[in-house]
């Protein structure tokens, strides 16, 4: 008797239980966010290469890596802000602050129309530049946690005070690179892996994300980093500080962003105090790409890495295989939307 009654129940939780084929991929995404900009990534490398076999060769790769190398360090900040539903619409500003901090220390004193603080030693001037990006998003972090102003507004304030505070104190020059000694410069220097070359800022990016990755996936930090931007609420009712978490990582993307500084003039031989007007929107589009979610609490760094390569790799694909850079821009402003909609859609996910 008792068998025959619980015959329906089986079958009812059985049937709540079977999924379609699609919500099945809808949870494997949702587990693992990186899957979906993998597979866009190997489309569109095999796609470029039937457009033109030179997009696999060793030299064309080596400078994918190396044009990949600054936003995909600076995304790495972008991605710690964006899991907790921030965001930094700065990055490119204090990127360009603290680059020109550690030049203008470092550049030779025998230089002409340098500061008076010129001359000191390099490894001093690196060290204050990535101190500059930290005190820098020490500040974004302050005001968005001690006033409970919207991380949108309070970068987009940032943004523009450390755009004029680096044309106020560097007086709108360029530090050139035969002005800079060689350790300002040396994460631009190459090695060769048969006739691929690598740079040594990608090794330095590549170590930074594989830190990052495992402080993400098993450290109390990196759990509550994903705890507060899933459910800030709930967070704090289990006795998370989500203020302090909030601004430890605005802190600690000010170092990321510091270090950045230091690839960059590596990567491009000078320190100019004009950013990238489309820095800030390409780390935004690598860690979207990547499948981390703007609304928090999903996401992985190596997501983010792919997204980067993806930015690049269209770029690049696209040049060589002579179209406009009006397409290039197009192809990455559909992937942002494509991603944005992707994300949506499996945050529906049933448990």
């Amino acid at each position: 008797m008792s068998s025959a009654s619980a015959g329906p129940a089986d079958l009812a939780d059985e049937f709540m239980e079977r999924r379609t084929t699609l919500q099945r991929i809808q949870g494997v995404l949702h587990k693992y966010p990186y899957l979906s900009p993998l597979i866009v990534l190997l489309v569109a490398v095999i796609i470029f290469y039937l457009l033109n076999s030179r997009f696999l060769l060793p030299q064309n790769l080596s400078f994918v890596t190396q044009q990949t190398v600054v936003v995909g360090t600076l995304a790495i900040a972008q991605t710690l802000i964006i899991l907790t539903a921030g965001i930094d619409l700065s990055i490119g500003a204090v990127m360009t602050f603290a680059q020109m901090t550690m030049a203008n220390l470092a550049v030779f004193a025998t230089a002409s129309n340098i500061l008076p603080v010129a001359g000191q030693n390099p490894y001093l001037a690196i060290t204050v530049g990535i101190l500059a990006g930290v005190a820098s998003g020490a500040l974004n972090g302050f005001l968005i946690v001690r006033f409970n102003l919207p991380p949108f507004i309070v970068t987009l304030g940032t943004l523009s005070i450390f755009t004029a505070l680096t044309l106020i104190f560097f007086k709108a020059r360029t530090i050139q690179n035969a002005e800079m000694p060689d350790q300002m410069k040396w994460l631009g220097n190459t090695f060769k892996i048969g006739d691929f070359q690598l740079l040594y800022g990608v090794i330095l990016m590549l170590v930074m994300y594989a830190i990052f990755g495992y402080i993400l996936r098993n450290t109390a930090w990196g759990l509550h980093i994903y705890a507060v931007g899933d459910d800030p609420n709930a967070a704090e009712l289990s006795g998370i500080s989500t203020k302090r978490v909030i601004f430890s990582v605005y802190v600690v993307a000010g170092l990321v962003i510091g270090i950045a500084a230091w690839v960059t003039i590596g990567r491009v031989g000078s320190a100019s105090p004009n950013p990238d007007p489309l820095l800030n929107l390409d780390t935004i589009t690598a860690v979207v790409i990547g499948g981390t979610s703007l609304f928090g609490g999903r996401g992985t760094l190596i997501g983010t890495l792919i997204g980067a390569l993806i930015i690049t790799v269209v770029q690049n694909g696209l040049s060589l295989a002579g179209l406009d850079q009006a397409y290039r821009v197009l192809a990455i402003g559909i992937l942002v939307i494509a991603a944005v909609a992707i994300d949506q859609w499996i945050r529906k996910v049933k448990a």
